[in-house]
């Protein structure tokens, strides 16, 4: 899902733009009205007074994400208006370059490939939020410290299928490839068969050669569904995708670091930064538990389970002991 907002041609980002400078969008939102206090965030209430706008994008992940920072920007005592769903990285984006809004978690993939224009991923996440970083200070955007959460592409296979072949790299899938090429079977969305950063540059990376017949191109929902049941033996997910856990899936290590980095961090307005650096002190904790362990559980109650976003970001807030729910 998150591929396919990042994935927007540039015709239909300005059209998403200007849609929303034209007050069809950026400009509504409505009060977070968490009834929450400081627990190990927000203590001494360091954004009193403070109006703060957080955003986000229209995916699962993304919306639990944006409720959460603006779940701990209400504890350290800032009035926050709600302005998550906004369709599109790149309106997301501009809403905070903009002013629009103040902050949202951003993925430091995107930001690289998608807005900065560059064809190569930096293979180290730090040195890939690094980059990011400073290339964005330039567009007037401040990045803060990057989650271990990193929403990118692997190959997963069922538990069945794990126990047959015993694969744990991408380096083993590709020698299964070598040593019997008709036991690598793949599930994957079109869109990833035919990505510089898919499946051809995983076959060259890897030095696989798959032939057509080995791979079945089809929707994301189906692709998990397919690889559940076996039909392929291997289906390209996202890493912190919460059906991953719910069926039981077994994620490939990406043992040769091919795939870009999405680690997900605070991007926030460089005018609102200065204004309240706290900001920084308060979203610290809170972006340092995120992991992919964490994304797939809170993502599996949404696209699972069927819960609210923000109640999910909420419970599990209180959960982690970051802010108190008043009685």
């Amino acid at each position: 899902m998150r591929r396919r907002y990042a994935s927007l041609t540039a015709a239909a980002a300005s059209l998403v733009v200007l849609a929303a400078g034209g007050g069809c969008g950026l400009r509504s939102g409505s009060p977070m009205t968490d009834d929450v206090r400081p627990g190990t965030v927000g203590r001494g209430e360091p954004l009193k007074g403070a109006d703060l706008t957080v955003s986000s994008k229209a995916f699962t992940e993304s919306l639990i994400l944006g409720a959460i920072m603006g779940i701990a920007f209400q504890a350290a005592g800032a009035e926050v208006l709600d302005r998550t769903g906004i369709q599109g990285s790149i309106g997301a984006r501009e809403a905070v370059r903009t002013g629009d809004a103040d902050a949202l978690y951003e993925y430091t993939g995107t930001a690289w490939i998608t807005y900065l224009g560059h064809s190569e991923p930096i293979a180290d996440p730090r040195r890939q939020w690094e980059a990011v970083r400073d290339a964005d200070a330039k567009e007037g955007l401040t990045w803060l410290a990057p989650a271990a959460l990193n929403n990118t592409y692997a190959l997963a296979m069922n538990r069945s299928h794990f126990e047959k072949y015993g694969t744990r790299t991408l380096s083993d899938v590709a020698a299964l490839a070598e040593s019997d090429p008709g036991a690598v079977t793949l599930c994957v969305e079109s869109e990833f068969a035919n990505r510089a950063d898919g499946l051809p540059g995983l076959e060259e990376a890897y030095g696989m050669d798959l032939p057509a017949r080995n791979r079945t191109q089809m929707d994301t929902g189906i692709v998990y569904t397919q690889a559940a049941k076996g039909s392929c033996t291997y289906g390209e997910v996202y890493t912190t995708d919460g059906r991953i856990s719910s069926m039981d899936l077994v994620v490939m290590e990406d043992d040769k670091k091919f795939f870009p980095n999405y680690n997900a961090s605070p991007m926030i307005n460089s005018k609102t930064y200065e204004r309240y650096p706290e900001m920084a002190a308060v979203l610290a904790p809170v972006t340092g538990r995120l992991d992919n362990d964490v994304a797939r559980r809170l993502n599996a109650r949404v696209d699972v389970d069927g819960e609210d976003p923000h109640q999910v970001a909420l419970e599990w807030m209180v959960e982690e002991g970051f802010v108190v729910e008043e009685d």
